[in-house]
C-alpha cells in the first residue's frame, strides 16, 4: 500500500496563520517571533507567517519573521488577486501560497461564478505574482469536495502558470485516509508539481489523512503545532512527523527532542494549555499507573511503550491510584529509599487505593509517606504487643 518515494517528506507549519485562526487565539509580534524560532529550531522546513491582506501591522509582523529566519523558509499566505500578491511582496518574502475554491459549492458562493473562472484566475494571477519575483504555491480550497478530474485540470493549468506546487486542502476535515491515499496515488501519477495535503481534523482523521496522503505522493505535509486551527484545528505537527518516524521509512527533519519545548512555546502564546492526555507532549503520555503496565514496565520498557519517551527528550513516570499494584508501591518506596516487606508494602497499597479512589486523584509523595509512617507505626506496636 505505501508508496516507495526516496524523497523526504518537508513539513510546512501553518501555527502562525491558520493556527491563529484558531477562535480567541491571537498572537503577538514579539510570540509570532518565539513561534517562528522554535518551529526552526525543532527542524520545521517552511513556516506560513500569515495574511499580509490583513494590513500593515501584519505585513510587519510577517516581515520580522522573514528577516529573523535563517534555515526555515517563511511563506506569506493569500488568496488569488493581484492585491493580496502585492500585500505579500510588501512583506519582503519571496514565497507565497494563492489559495482559490475549487469546489463548485465555494466557487458558486464566494464568485458567482464557476470552474472557467477559477481557471482563469489562476493563468492570470500565478504569471503576476511571478513576475513581482515570488515563489507561487496554489493551494485549492475545499479541493476534498471538488470533483477529482477538475482539481487535476486546476493542477495542470497551475503547473503550465508557472506553479511549483499545488497544496490540496481538506478545509472541511471530510475525508477518511482510504479515500486520502486513493485521491493522491492519482494525482502523483498526474504531475511532477510538488503536491502538499493540508487537512482539518472535524472528524478526528487529520493526522490519519495526512499520514495516507504522504504514503500516497504529498511531497508536502500542512500542520500546525498541537493541532490549532479552525473549528476542530488541523492536523497535529508532533502527531504527524512522529507517525512518519515510527511507522514508516518516510523522513522528515524534525528533530523529535525538541516537540514538548515546541508545544509549550505555542500553548503559552495562544492561552491554550496542553491537555494532560495529548499524545507526544502532554504531561501524561508517559505516565504510567495501572499495576499490570507497571510490573511489565518495571521487567522491560517495551511492554506497555511502543515508542521510548526519550525519543522526545521525556521520561517515563509512574504513579500510585486505585489501579496500582504492589510492585509500583515498591518501586516508589525504592526510589525514596524505603524497603517493606510484602506484608507491608499490601497495607500501604490498601491505602494508597482508599485514598485515590475518595479523592479522585493520584497519591503524592507526601502522601505516600504519611501512608509508610502509619503501616511502620503500626507494625512496631504490634511487635509491642507481642513481646509484652
Amino acid at each position: 500500500m505505501f508508496n516507495t518515494n526516496p524523497l523526504p517528506v518537508f513539513i510546512n507549519d501553518s501555527t502562525l496563520r491558520d493556527g491563529e485562526q484558531t477562535p480567541g487565539v491571537v498572537f503577538t509580534p514579539a510570540e509570532k517571533l518565539a513561534i517562528a524560532l522554535a518551529l526552526e529550531q525543532a527542524g520545521v522546513d517552511e513556516i506560513e507567517a500569515g495574511i499580509p491582506a490583513m494590513g500593515e501591522q501584519e505585513i510587519e509582523s510577517i516581515a520580522a519573521v522573514g528577516q529573523t529566519l535563517r534555515t526555515a523558509v517563511p511563506i506569506a499566505w493569500g488568496r488569488m488577486t493581484k492585491s493580496d500578491v502585492d500585500a505579500s511582496v510588501r512583506t519582503g518574502l519571496t514565497r507565497v501560497n494563492l489559495s482559490v475554491p475549487v469546489s463548485d459549492c465555494q466557487i458558486r458562493a464566494k464568485f458567482n461564478t464557476g470552474r472557467a473562472d477559477v481557471l482563469e484566475r489562476i493563468r492570470k494571477i500565478v504569471p503576476y505574482a511571478l513576475g513581482c519575483g515570488l515563489q507561487v504555491a496554489v493551494g485549492g480550497e475545499d479541493s476534498s469536495r471538488a470533483d477529482l478530474d477538475f482539481v487535476r485540470e486546476v493542477i495542470l493549468t497551475a503547473e503550465e502558470a508557472g506553479a511549483h506546487r499545488f497544496r490540496f486542502a481538506d478545509t472541511l476535515g471530510v475525508l477518511d485516509p482510504f479515500g486520502t491515499y486513493a485521491i493522491f496515488r492519482r494525482l502523483w501519477a498526474d504531475t511532477d508539481m510538488e503536491l502538499e495535503f493540508h487537512g482539518h481534523d472535524d472528524l478526528g482523521l487529520a493526522t490519519a489523512n495526512t499520514l495516507a496522503a504522504v504514503h500516497g505522493g504529498a511531497t508536502h505535509a500542512s500542520v500546525c503545532v498541537l493541532g490549532l486551527g479552525e473549528r476542530a484545528g488541523n492536523a497535529a505537527l508532533e502527531e504527524v512527523v512522529a507517525g512518519l518516524a515510527h511507522l514508516s521509512d518516510l523522513k522528515t527533519g524534525i528533530d523529535l527532542a525538541r516537540l514538548p519545548a515546541l508545544a509549550d512555546v505555542v500553548a503559552a502564546a495562544a492561552g491554550r494549555p496542553i491537555p494532560p492526555g495529548k499524545s507526544i507532549v502532554g504531561s501524561a503520555a508517559f505516565t504510567h499507573e495501572s499495576g499490570i503496565h507497571v510490573h511489565g514496565l518495571l521487567k522491560d520498557p517495551r511492554t506497555y511503550e511502543g515508542i521510548s519517551p526519550s525519543c522526545f527528550g521525556r521520561q517515563r513516570q509512574f504513579v500510585l491510584g486505585k489501579h496500582s499494584g504492589t510492585a509500583a508501591v515498591v518501586d516508589a518506596l525504592h526510589t525514596l529509599g524505603l524497603a517493606a516487606d510484602e506484608q507491608r508494602t499490601r497495607l500501604v497499597l490498601a491505602q494508597v487505593r482508599d485514598h485515590a479512589s475518595r479523592t479522585k486523584r493520584t497519591v503524592s509523595t507526601n502522601e505516600l509517606l504519611d501512608f509508610y509512617a502509619n503501616v511502620s507505626v503500626a507494625g512496631r506496636c504490634e511487635s509491642m504487643s507481642r513481646s509484652i
